[in-house]
Formats: C-alpha cells, sequence, structure tokens
C-alpha cells in the first residue's frame, strides 16, 4: 500500500483515529498516491464486486488519512449474488444525505496487516495447529481399529468408517462456517465450532453402539471442519501477497501432518490401556486447548473489524450514515451460502483446470489415509508390530515434510525474483510441485520394493520421507496455483478443492486394506506408483501449457 508524502503523515498523526473528521475524496486519495486499481485477491475474502470497483478490493485493506470515504467516491457497489444487483452511489445516499463508508487509517493498529510481524507469525502457528488438531481427529482411531472391532462386534471395514465419515463431514461443514464468518467474524466461528466439536467428545467416548459413533463422528467432522475452512483466510488476513509464501506453506503441511500424528498417539495409548474412550478423552483434552488459544487471538478479519469500527463512530457522533461496504451491501446469510455451495460445485463442472489440479490433490490426500489402513497390513501383519510401533512408522513421514518446510524459502526467493524481472504467471507458483511431485511415486516404489519379512523394516519405513516431502512440496504449489489462477473467485475454487479432497480422502481408505490384502504388499503398492507416475505430468504439463489450457477453458 502506498505511503503518504510527510506532509499528510504529519497531518495524520495529529489526527485522532477514532475520531469523526473530514472524509477521503478522490483528489486526496490521488494525492496520497493511493491507485483506483484494486490488489490482488487474498484467500477466503468475501466475493463482493468486481475488479473495476475503483477502491474497496476484495482484501478491504484501503487505508487513508481520515478512515472516512464518501460513498460518491465510488463508482459503484456491487454484489455477486444469483441477482446480480447493482447499487449505484445514489441508490447509497438516500434522501440527499451523505454516506461514509469507513477504511482503516494510515498505518492503522487495527489493521492485522500492521501487526508486529512476530506476532503475525505467532498466529499463523496458532491456527497452523488448529488445523493440526483437525486433521488429527479424523485419523487417531486407526490407533486402535481393533478395539472398536470388539467393542461393537463389528467387521474392519465398518470400524474404518469412523475415519471415512468425519473426512464427510469435512466437506458439509464449510458450507455453514464459510458463510457464517463472513457475518460475525473469524474468532467466533473458531470458539463456537470448535466448543461443540470438543463437547462432542462425550457422547463419541461413551456411545453404547457403533451407529451411535459413527453419527457422533460425522457431527465432529461438520464442527472441526471450521479450522480447515478458515485458516487460510486468517493467514491472508494477516499477510501481504508478497510475505504471504512462507505462512501458506505452513498452512499446506497442517492437514497432511495432523493425520500422521493420531496413530503415533493412540497406538501407545492402546498398547498401553486397550481403552477406546481414552483416545476421545486425549483429543478432547486437545481439542479444548486448541480452542482456548484460538479464542485469545484477536479477530482479523478486516470486513467486521470496519463494522465494529462504523459501529462505535455511529454511537459516538450520532451520525446513522456511517457504515461499512458490507453494512449497505446487506448481502443474508442465504446469499452468502448459496454463493458458497453453488459457485464451487459450478465451478467442478465447468473448470477442467481446477478439476485435474484437484485429482493430484485428491490422489496425494487419498494415499495419505490410505496409509493409515496399509501400515498396519505391513508393520502389523508381515513384521509383528504392535498398534504403537506401527505408529512410530509415520515419522518419517513428517520428517519429509519438514525438508518440505526447508525447501519452500528458496521456492519463495525464486518467485521473488520472478516478480522482479517480469509479471508472474500462475505457473511460476508450480516450480515446487515440479521438484516434489516425483518423489511420491518414487515412495510408493519403495514401499512395494522392500515390503518383504527378510528385509528390515527401515526399508518400507524410509518410504515415508520421500512421500512427505513430495506430499507437502505440491500442496503448497497447487495451492498457490489454485489461488492465483482464479483470483476473485479464489475462495470458491479453494472450496471446491476441500469438497473433492474430503471425498478422496473418504473414500480410499474403505477398500485399502483389502487392496493390500488381494494384490499383495509389493503390487498394491506399485498400483499406486503407476497412478502417482501418470499424475506428475499434470503439473509438468500445466507449467509448460498451462497459460494455453487456462485461456481456452477457464470461465471464471
Amino acid at each position: 500500500m502506498s505511503t503518504l508524502p510527510p506532509e499528510r503523515s504529519q497531518t495524520r498523526r495529529n489526527t485522532n483515529n477514532l475520531g469523526l473528521v473530514p472524509t477521503e475524496t478522490r483528489e486526496t486519495l490521488h494525492e496520497a498516491g493511493l491507485s483506483p486499481s484494486p490488489p490482488e485477491i487474498g484467500i477466503n475474502y468475501p466475493e463482493v464486486g468486481r475488479p473495476a470497483d475503483p477502491i474497496f478490493p476484495e482484501e478491504y485493506n484501503l487505508e487513508t488519512q481520515t478512515g472516512l470515504v464518501p460513498a460518491r467516491t465510488l463508482e459503484s457497489v456491487r454484489t455477486t449474488t444469483s441477482r446480480g444487483r447493482q447499487i449505484s452511489p445514489a441508490d447509497v445516499e438516500k434522501g440527499g444525505e451523505p454516506v461514509d463508508f469507513v477504511t482503516f487509517t494510515i498505518n492503522d493498529p487495527d489493521n492485522p496487516h500492521n501487526w508486529n510481524r512476530l506476532y503475525r507469525w505467532y498466529v499463523t502457528m496458532v491456527v497452523s495447529i488448529v488445523v493440526v488438531c483437525v486433521a488429527y481427529g479424523s485419523a487417531f482411531v486407526t490407533g486402535g481399529l481393533g478395539l472398536i472391532e470388539r467393542k461393537y462386534h463389528v467387521s474392519l471395514e465398518v470400524a474404518t468408517l469412523t475415519v471415512s465419515i468425519m473426512v464427510c463431514g469435512f466437506a458439509v461443514g464449510p458450507l455453514l462456517w464459510s458463510p457464517l464468518s463472513e457475518i460475525i467474524g473469524r474468532r467466533p466461528v473458531y470458539v463456537i465450532s470448535l466448543g461443540l466439536y470438543t463437547i462432542f467428545q462425550i457422547p463419541c467416548a461413551l456411545s453404547p453402539n457403533i451407529g451411535g459413533l459413527l453419527a457422533c463422528r460425522f457431527l465432529s467432522g461438520v464442527f472441526s471442519s471450521s479450522g480447515l475452512s478458515l485458516a487460510g483466510g486468517t493467514i491472508a488476513d494477516i499477510w501481504n501477497i508478497e510475505e504471504r509464501g512462507m505462512a501458506i506453506a505452513f498452512f499446506a503441511a497442517a492437514p497432511y501432518c495432523g493425520p500422521v500424528v493420531g496413530p503415533i498417539v493412540c497406538g501407545w495409548i492402546n498398547v498401553g490401556s486397550h481403552r477406546l474412550d481414552l483416545f476421545f478423552w486425549t483429543n478432547m483434552a486437545f481439542a479444548g486447548a486448541v480452542m482456548i488459544l484460538v479464542g485469545l487471538v484477536p479477530e482479523t478479519y478486516a470486513p467486521v473489524i470496519l463494522k465494529h469500527r462504523a459501529k462505535k463512530l455511529r454511537k459516538e457522533t450520532g451520525n446513522p450514515n456511517i457504515i461499512t461496504e458490507q453494512e449497505k451491501v446487506k448481502l443474508s446469510f442465504g446469499d452468502i451460502v448459496r454463493t458458497n455451495l453453488v459457485r464451487p460445485i459450478t465451478m467442478i463442472i465447468t473448470e477442467p483446470v481446477l478439476d485435474l489440479m484437484c485429482m493430484y490433490i485428491v490422489l496425494i490426500y487419498a494415499m495419505l489415509y490410505g496409509f493409515f489402513f496399509a501400515f498396519p497390513v505391513i508393520f502389523g501383519e508381515l513384521y509383528g508390530f504392535n498398534d504403537g510401533q506401527i505408529g512410530l512408522m509415520f515419522i518419517p513421514i513428517l520428517i519429509g515434510a519438514g525438508f518440505a518446510l526447508l525447501v519452500t524459502p528458496l521456492m519463495e526467493k525464486q518467485f521473488r525474483r520472478i516478480c522482479q524481472s517480469r509479471v508472474p504467471t500462475p505457473e511460476d507458483r508450480l516450480i515446487a510441485a515440479l521438484i516434489g511431485a516425483p518423489f511420491i511415486p518414487i515412495a510408493l516404489f519403495i514401499l512395494g520394493a522392500t515390503s518383504f519379512k527378510h528385509i528390515i523394516w527401515v526399508g518400507p519405513a524410509s518410504s515415508g520421507i520421500a512421500f512427505g516431502f513430495g506430499m507437502v512440496l505440491c500442496y503448497y504449489a497447487v495451492n498457490n496455483y489454485i489461488i492465483d489462477s482464479y483470483h476473485k473467485y479464489a475462495a470458491s475454487a479453494l472450496a471446491a478443492k476441500v469438497f473433492l479432497r474430503s471425498g478422496g480422502g473418504a473414500a480410499f481408505p474403505l477398500f485399502t486394506t483389502q487392496m493390500y490384502h488381494r494384490l499383495g504388499l509389493q503390487w498394491a503398492s506399485w498400483l499406486l506408483a503407476f497412478l502417482g507416475v501418470g499424475m506428475v505430468f499434470i503439473p509438468y504439463g500445466f507449467y509448460v501449457y498451462g497459460a494455453r489450457i487456462r485461456a481456452r477453458f477457464e470461465k471464471y
């Protein structure tokens, strides 16, 4: 964002941030060096307005000297609901009364982008821990599927549903939490949803039958999914586009590292106690602690921050015409739900670029969840490991993910170098995937080739390092590619990705065990490896031909 000239900066220091002062005009905005062109969209911001809007872009970060801009400064204020209604300044200023829109002031401490860098990293770590907690919750039961079989007298296939059904909840929950966060803010949604998730661990632990457990697991997925759907938006709330890469890298690792921790922890709980309810009491403590942690983080969603400021100014001044753009547009909860529901589904149907990229993410995510059921076959049945020892075999995946996080700063440095030499394209974001993609089939070939009794367990376990490395780099690259490709509709594109990814993660565990039993340890892994080889061509193909493919097929 442009800075003010020295004389205006001096005036700013003498201005009360919340006082009613003369508002900005086109001339004063131009004098301050503020461009009428909006910056690039971030993640999960409200899809209100169009790129032609002169101010109030999607990121809502505009900073002005006074913190107030007259509505007539705008050419228009638009909505992107199905009604497609356009509101002119004349519509806004009923009865000739001037209406002022609230903005952040220059260097405003309430603007999350102006927070201390160290504190922004703290917030990034908190929301990443939220994602780890949610992802952990989906997979920790794999540390004791035998306990579920014995307690409820069900087959392994039915016990597997305790994982799949919660991942299905991940696909449904964002349809509620995303629009609700646009109305009341991110922090209340985090606290409410994680609070419900924490409470629902009680009926999970005490459920007398498998039907009750499955129902509670599904609701747990719905409630906890706010972490998956809002964390990316929180990161975009606090980081500028130029600084966001490393934060996104940590966020990208979280949904993949979280499930890996589950069997490590609960495998040893199973070995030590043979009590299924302790799985849920432990998860309840983890979720409750995370809920408190995220509840202490201030609100980061700019439209809601500005709405609270406008309410305070109206009370202090008695002027009812001090509002925010979001308040004037007056999108109903139903409008926002329809946007969050209809557009992602439409994009899945009509956007082959998005579909191919999502297919790649779905494959990686599904393979990760498949490992939770393949490893008990490989290390439990072949090597005779107990559940605790099987859980330890997931540590190499965490090690590989850690190596990927060490590489991402180099990817960000390369991207900044590209930005300095020319206008970057979405395809420039795929460099990390070009590095990481081959490691996924390599990992699966190693897993198959070393799954023999006469080969020490280190062989198949080491495959996790390559898989974790490739997994995080590919997700990091594809996530950025989707954001940069769809700009204004990035929120809907990411919602489509979460929906498809959750479907793959839910379906794959249902047949993984049977596949390894019937095809054998080698060919089951190699089948996935050959599938991975075929999918490698997606990032490579898009890196070379992506611009032409997008020009031909993209409708959004």
